[in-house]
């Protein structure tokens, strides 16, 4: 679980109830001469009432054969998603995170959870992955976001019947990503997201901004440099490999015939190493932000 899409789903709950504007999100478009690809960068986690769906989207979405999401929307993948992050996510009964930790960050953990409610008991018996989750989690819940009103729900249930369901990954291929990190990669992870929603409540707005006008530079700035920085082996796990594989399958999605709609977090589709860059090189034609 990346920070791209754990800090702008808290940046739209921070000013969702501020009378926000009507979303124009960044959209790309991939053709050749029979198939036609529209990738949009999703937002996991929303608050309710937000209107964000661009019209190009929502022309897509009715024209849709396929539509891919980075897992299965339904709710036996959400059972599944759950009970995999328990059984990795844990620690083992002797063990501490706050022992794991430095001095330093076990203190800034005590004072994040206290600041966003969440029990410094919970945390301390989670892998560092799991407690930056957790500590998200805490965030989502004081402005009343939901991942019932997020991007991937949203979509699926807009979208026509016609079209087929995909997912790049399963369950328990993205819990695995998540948590095969060695414990020095996920507490740089954690460190950088303590830091962040310690000395920067602000960050959720300069986010949201961002999203809603497609300032691509902005939101690599501020929402993937600073994993890219703390962590580069995790961000070459999370995003970057990834990137690789999903654009291996829409290659072969495009040497086919049909509309398809791609809906991933929206730190895979930016920068040159991001899906729609890929796609680019591989000759196709992209237009986007």
């Amino acid at each position: 679980m990346n920070r791209v899409w754990k800090t702008l789903a808290g940046a739209f709950a921070a000013l969702a109830f501020a009378g926000a504007a009507v979303a124009e999100p960044p959209v790309w478009v991939v053709k050749d001469k029979d198939s036609e690809i529209v990738l949009f960068g999703s937002i996991h986690v929303l608050p309710p009432g937000l209107n964000w769906t661009p019209p190009v989207l929502e022309r897509a979405l009715k024209a849709a054969d396929d539509i891919w999401f980075e897992l299965p929307i339904d709710a036996q993948s959400e059972a599944d998603t759950a009970t995999l992050a328990t059984q990795a996510g844990v620690l083992p009964p002797d063990g501490s995170l706050f022992r794991l930790l430095s001095p330093q960050d076990s203190a800034l953990m005590s004072k994040v959870a206290a600041a966003y409610d969440v029990s410094p008991v919970l945390v301390d018996r989670l892998q560092p992955w799991l407690a930056e989750i957790a500590l998200a989690g805490g965030a989502y819940r004081r402005v009343g976001a939901d991942a019932n009103d997020g991007v991937e729900k949203t979509i699926s249930a807009m979208a026509t019947p016609k079209a087929r369901r995909e997912a790049f990954e399963t369950p328990a291929e993205q819990i695995g990503l998540l948590s095969s990190g060695t414990m020095a990669e996920q507490i740089a992870s954690l460190h950088e997201t303590l830091q962040e929603m310690d000395e920067k409540p602000d960050e959720y707005q300069t986010l949201l901004k961002a999203w809603m006008n497609a300032d691509i530079a902005t939101l690599d700035a501020e929402a993937i440099k600073p994993l890219r920085d703390a962590s580069p082996a995790l961000f070459r796990r999370l995003v970057l490999d990834r990137n690789a594989r999903w654009t291996q399958v829409l290659d072969a999605r495009m040497k086919g015939h049909g509309h398809t709609v791609v809906i991933v977090g929206i730190g895979h589709l930016i920068g040159p190493d991001g899906v729609p860059a890929r796609l680019r090189a591989l000759g196709y034609s992209v237009t986007g932000p």
